[in-house]
C-alpha cells in the first residue's frame, strides 16, 4: 500500500539525512523503531507528504504523494508527534475541513468527536485546548472518513490511560479491515504483540524490515537490547 523508491532527503543539499532505496509497507500494523535522531519521524513525514523528498518517489496505493496529491491525501491520515494545528480554528472547523478533503459525510465528524471525548469542546479554538486535548483532536482527524493509510508518530504521548487504551483498541480494529498503519513509538509494550511488520531505522537508513513473526521478534529483541 505504501512504496518508496530511491528516496533521499536532507536539509543540506550536500548531505542526505535519510536514504531509502526501496521500502514496501503492506496492510496491517508496521512498527517503526530507532533511536532518537535516527530518522523515524522524517520517514513518516515524507510518507505523509509533509516533507518533499530530494529524489525518488513515494506512492500511496497507485497515487504518487506529490504528483497526485489529492488522490494520495484522500487515502491518508497523519498524526504527528507534536500536534500541528491552526490555533484560531475551532475543533469543529478543523474536522469539517478534513471531512471535505476526504469527501466524508459530516456525520463522521460528530462520530469522531464523540469517540475522542471532544464533542462538548467542538466550538473551542485549538489554542484553548490542553496538550492532551490537542492530541485527541489530532486523533479525531484520523477517524473522519475511511483513510486506508494511517501514520501515527508517538500517538500515546500526553494521553491518559483511557485514551491510550482507546488508541490500542482502534489500531487492533484497523488491522482487521485491511488498513495500513505505520506507527512509531517508544512504548513498544502497547503494540508489540500486534505488529505485522517492523522497520528499524538507524542513522537515516532502513537497517531492518521484517514481516514474519520470527523476524519481528528478533528485530524487537535487538532494538530493546540496544542493538539499534
Amino acid at each position: 500500500m505504501i512504496a518508496l523508491r530511491d528516496v533521499t532527503f536532507g536539509y543540506d543539499p550536500a548531505v542526505s539525512t535519510l536514504d531509502v532505496p526501496a521500502l514496501d509497507i503492506e496492510p496491517g500494523l508496521t512498527l517503526v523503531v530507532g533511536a532518537n535522531g535516527s530518522g523515524k519521524s522524517t520517514l513518516l513525514r515524507l510518507i505523509a507528504g509533509v516533507e518533499m523528498p530530494r529524489t525518488g518517489t513515494i506512492t500511496i496505493g497507485s497515487c504518487d504523494v506529490w504528483r497526485d496529491e489529492v488522490g494520495a491525501r484522500q487515502q491518508l491520515a497523519y498524526v504527528p508527534e507534536s500536534p500541528e494545528l491552526t490555533p484560531y480554528a475551532t475543533v469543529l472547523d478543523m474536522l469539517q475541513l478534513v471531512a471535505s478533503l476526504r469527501r466524508a459525510p459530516l456525520a463522521s465528524v460528530v462520530t469522531a468527536l464523540d469517540r475522542v471525548g471532544l464533542f462538548e469542546l467542538a466550538g473551542r479554538t485549538i489554542r484553548e485546548l490542553s496538550m492532551g486535548q490537542r492530541r485527541r483532536a489530532m486523533l479525531a482527524t484520523a477517524l473522519v472518513g475511511e483513510p486506508r493509510v494511517i501514520i501515527l508518530d508517538e500517538p500515546l504521548e500526553t494521553l491518559d490511560a483511557q485514551m491510550r487504551q482507546f488508541v490500542r483498541e482502534w489500531v487492533v480494529a484497523l488491522r482487521t479491515t485491511g488498513v495500513t498503519v505505520l506507527l512509531a513509538t517508544h512504548d513498544l509494550s502497547a503494540f508489540t504483540g500486534l505488529a505485522d511488520g517492523i522497520v528499524v531505522v538507524r542513522a537515516g537508513h532502513i537497517e531492518r524490515h521484517e514481516r514474519d513473526a520470527a523476524g519481528i521478534l528478533a528485530a524487537l529483541t535487538g532494538y530493546v537490547g540496544g542493538a539499534s
